[in-house]
């Protein structure tokens, strides 16, 4: 007997693509072929110049359990849609990328196409011609002599009319019929026409020349993907992707926006530094051969913002990258963007009522961004109400010990570990897991993540005044309340979730090198991993710095927050670290190489 067979019909394409989308592949001449075990006839061979392509769906291949020696990536890999579209488009000779040209009527926008022809009466023609660019959203034949194409740029749709009778460029009913044919959902093209609105009352562009395809689109576009792999098909596909990006793009523009209203300069600070200072995080490490030395990403830029302040910079602000190399979950990515401000002669008070202001317009803003459809896919902020009234506040020793029954002992004491440990047993607190092995600053970022935190579910909660051994760049001072030293800090929570992190910066330069040595005495330090106090810093400060505020936000939280979704994934443009190497990767488009196989044995 002869090597098995699969016979694939020319209807055996991947996934849904829509109504119309199929009927015009069951239509097209494709030929009917058939390939034998490691073998492709010539009629489904790729073009030599667009091999690199992989399919990102591929056709099923219900009899793959026939041949065992080969795996079922490779059988189905072989009648990937993308050939026969990429076949299709190089027989009609319209497999080209042309540059843009300029010889038509004015170059629109589609969205200023739209705000200028608002107003056009029904079967009213436009006297101007104008051109038009974007991607095909659906294409319609009505008869032999009339097409629609639904174009889609910059996130707003026109109708595209091409009628036979119109078109002034000696265009034939074959050619008409022949574009209709080929083009496909996805496909970006150019329309050159007048501005008219049809009887049903839909804006359109009446077409005087045949549209033009300007870029192919060679890979099959889903109705619907949840992919942050392929984070472009993934925009395509589903609105809700691309309005939360939109979303965080419009929320960074209104932070900037509100500093610079408030007389804040934007400056940018070093990303590679000889020492990772400003937040309590593992750095990333890297080796520098311009200066011959290891350096470490930032983990925030405060340390080099203050230096700003010192320097006379009064009111700075920087929105940024920051990386920590630590763990990856639903709220937490080692690459993320920061923004920080300092203010000098700002207190706690101060601190608190800039935020409020900020948060309070930013769920505005996007609230209007959201009803009057311009993110037209999100979620509703239904309760503005919550950030109207001023947040609620809680300081944090005195809150837990309402809650655990009990008075803390003297946090700044080289026992305070063990006697809370003891007090925590003794009462009966639930445990954490692993808790003997927290250093003193993780056990109460701990109890106030169970006992103070959840106040915030339903209104934004402020918890202020931590333990100095929490906060080693703020200004401390003795609680007349709870007779502890305490820091000029608040944290902004809501829906349980941190928000914001400010205090009264340290500005001592000898307190500020104790507290930096006590950090280092507390910290969990990796085995291996050096800590260092920054003398730099102290040396810095030794110049004078003004009694300042200092405030910090992740720009994903908020946008998280005002998209109403839980996962940080989501509004990270392509997603978090893990989505990003394995999406970056041969791997992402369609099985694993050769070479591959052969490392795993395969």
């Amino acid at each position: 007997m002869g090597a098995p067979k699969i016979f694939l019909r020319k209807r055996s394409f991947p996934f849904a693509f829509g109504q119309q989308h199929q009927r015009r592949l069951e239509q097209a001449e494709f030929p009917v072929c058939w390939c034998e075990t490691g073998k492709l006839n010539d009629a489904m061979r790729p073009s030599p110049s667009l091999q690199f392509l992989r399919p990102y769906a591929r056709v099923p291949v219900p009899h793959a359990a026939a041949f065992p020696h080969l795996r079922r990536a490779q059988l189905s890999q072989r009648c990937s849609f993308h050939l026969a579209r990429q076949q299709e488009l190089e027989q009609a000779g319209v497999l080209k990328y042309p540059r843009i040209r300029n010889d038509g009527g004015e170059i629109m926008r589609v969205p200023d196409f739209r705000a200028k022809y608002q107003d056009i009466q029904q079967g009213v023609v436009a006297e101007e011609e104008v051109t038009l660019r974007g991607r095909v959203e659906s294409v319609r034949r009505a008869g032999s002599k009339l097409v629609f194409i639904d174009v889609r740029s910059e996130f707003e749709n026109v109708q595209g009319l091409c009628n036979l009778g119109k078109l002034v460029d000696g265009t034939t009913g074959s050619g008409l019929k022949n574009l209709a044919r080929l083009l496909n959902r996805g496909d970006i093209i150019s329309v050159t026409g007048k501005a008219t609105r049809t009887k049903t009352g839909e804006l359109s562009i009446q077409a005087t020349q045949l549209p033009e395809i300007l870029t192919p689109s060679l890979v099959p576009r889903p109705e619907k993907v949840e992919d942050t792999l392929h984070r472009h098909i993934d925009m395509l596909a589903n609105r809700r992707t691309v309005d939360t990006l939109r979303l965080r793009s419009y929320i960074t523009r209104y932070l900037r926006d509100f500093f610079h209203e408030r007389n804040f300069l934007e400056f940018q600070t070093p990303i590679l530094s000889g020492n990772a200072g400003g937040a309590v995080a593992r750095p990333f490490t890297m080796h520098a051969e311009a200066v011959s030395k290891d350096v470490t990403l930032r983990i925030a830029p405060e340390l080099w913002l203050k230096r700003l302040v010192v320097g006379g910079v009064d009111r700075v602000f920087e929105l940024g990258p920051a990386f920590r190399n630590e763990g990856i979950d639903q709220t937490h990515n080692p690459e993320f963007t920061i923004c920080e401000f300092y203010h000098a002669y700002a207190n706690l008070q101060d601190l608190i009522t800039i935020t409020q202001d900020l948060i309070r317009g930013v769920a505005e803003h996007c609230a209007k961004l959201i009803s009057n459809g311009t993110l037209s896919s999100l979620p509703e902020i239904s309760d503005l109400s919550i950030y109207q009234q001023p947040f609620q506040q809680a300081e944090f020793i005195p809150t837990l010990q309402d809650k655990l029954g009990f008075t803390f002992p003297d946090l700044t004491t080289n026992s305070a570990h063990s006697d809370l440990l003891s007090l925590l047993n003794s009462n009966s607190v639930p445990p954490f897991e692993g808790q003997d092995h927290f250093p003193l600053p993780k056990l109460l970022d701990k109890l106030a993540e169970r006992y103070i935190e959840p106040l915030s579910l339903t209104t934004p909660l402020f918890i202020t005044h931590h333990p100095v051994v929490m906060s080693p760049l703020s200004k401390s001072f003795l609680c007349p309340r709870t007779n502890q030293h305490v820091s000029a800090r608040t944290e902004l929570f809501v829906k349980g979730k941190e928000l914001a992190n400010m205090y009264e910066e340290e500005n001592d330069p000898f307190a500020q090198r104790e507290k930096f040595a006590e950090q280092i005495r507390q910290k969990d330090v990796e085995v291996g991993q050096k800590v260092e106090v920054d003398e730099s810093f102290c040396y810095a400060l030794a110049s004078g710095l003004p009694p300042t505020g200092g405030w910090g936000c992740g720009v994903e939280r908020l946008v998280m927050l005002m998209a109403g979704t839980g996962r940080i994934s989501e509004v990270l443009s392509f997603g978090n670290l893990r989505n990003v190497v394995v999406g970056g990767s041969n791997a992402a488009v369609g099985g694993v190489t050769g070479d591959e196989r052969e490392k795993k044995g395969e």
